[in-house]
């Protein structure tokens, strides 16, 4: 299933996206798509047999409709640095021997085509497409990757914008470079783990005004999706609701020649991952 949130910020409605493309109104079904819903297999049940017989949920008219972040009331954003060989090489970083992670907090998030604002006093704001896994059942120190793949509810395309100076160059952790506001946009949809038999199979893309910038596969992850949620699962507990940001691809402005070309004001940013949607964003100044 594809499953969305439409409506104005802060007002959204829960919404699904047939097999014929046709947006359809979940509200009389449930209530808001977020981690109690993950959680609960019966309401997902519904879900499914709505989603099976599309004729019985209202249409959306999607013409001028907001699309916000496809996931409500998000528990923590986990995510991994330097998880693709090819961005550790452009980047000069050594191949890490354990997943790398940081945090960013769930108010960074915003929706697919929601302005992306650039911070005062930025110089290096950069751009990273990312594969987001949404976790859907609690795991807690899990034995095996195939096991850790079982507590997945789905995926959906993040776009990890990181100001590199506050990130690299001002000390402390990389956090205070990746929570600036509207730094994590997310969706357009949750796309159902069973429609994704293969997470390690994505092709990711990213443009800047127009021109590609990154073009990779999530086969090239240091750490699959699998080994992700293991892994997590032996430092911290993951809820249903909880969003892990599982690395970018080679192609952001820090691997390129100097003058490295960072975002600014008045750049629109284009980003996909195959199966998943798009997202567009146009940059202002914060």
């Amino acid at each position: 299933m594809k499953l969305l949130r439409v409506g104005t910020a802060g007002a959204e409605r829960p919404a699904l996206l047939d097999q014929d493309g046709t947006l359809r109104d979940l509200s009389g079904i449930v209530t808001d798509i977020d981690g109690d819903l993950l959680a609960d297999e019966p309401a997902l049940a519904r879900v499914r047999a709505a989603a099976a017989a599309p004729g019985e949920l209202p249409v959306l008219d999607a013409d001028g409709l907001r699309v916000g972040p496809p996931l409500a009331r998000i528990g923590k954003i986990v995510c991994i640095g330097l998880n693709y060989h090819d961005h550790a090489t452009e980047t000069g970083a050594a191949i890490p021997d354990e997943p790398i992670l940081f945090f960013k907090a769930p108010d960074t998030v915003v929706g697919p085509e929601d302005t992306v604002l650039v911070p005062r006093g930025s110089r290096k704001t950069d751009w990273e497409v990312e594969l987001a896994v949404v976790i859907g059942r609690t795991a807690r120190y899990l034995d095996s990757a195939e096991e850790a793949l079982g507590h997945v509810a789905g995926y959906a395309v993040a776009h990890d914008v990181s100001e590199r100076e506050f990130q690299i160059e001002r000390g402390g952790t990389w956090d205070k470079g990746k929570n600036c506001e509207t730094f994590n946009p997310l969706g357009p949809w949750l796309v159902t783990a069973d429609e994704v038999p293969d997470p390690q199979a994505l092709p990711l893309k990213l443009w800047v005004n127009g021109e590609l910038k990154q073009d990779g596969t999530t086969a090239d992850q240091i750490f699959p999706v699998g080994e992700v949620v293991r892994y997590l699962s032996h430092f911290m507990t993951l809820y249903p609701g909880d969003v892990i940001n599982t690395g970018t691809p080679a192609g952001v402005a820090l691997g390129q020649p100097e003058p490295k070309p960072y975002l600014k004001a008045g750049d629109v940013v284009e980003l996909e991952i195959e199966g998943l949607g798009r997202q567009r964003q146009e940059l202002k100044d914060a």
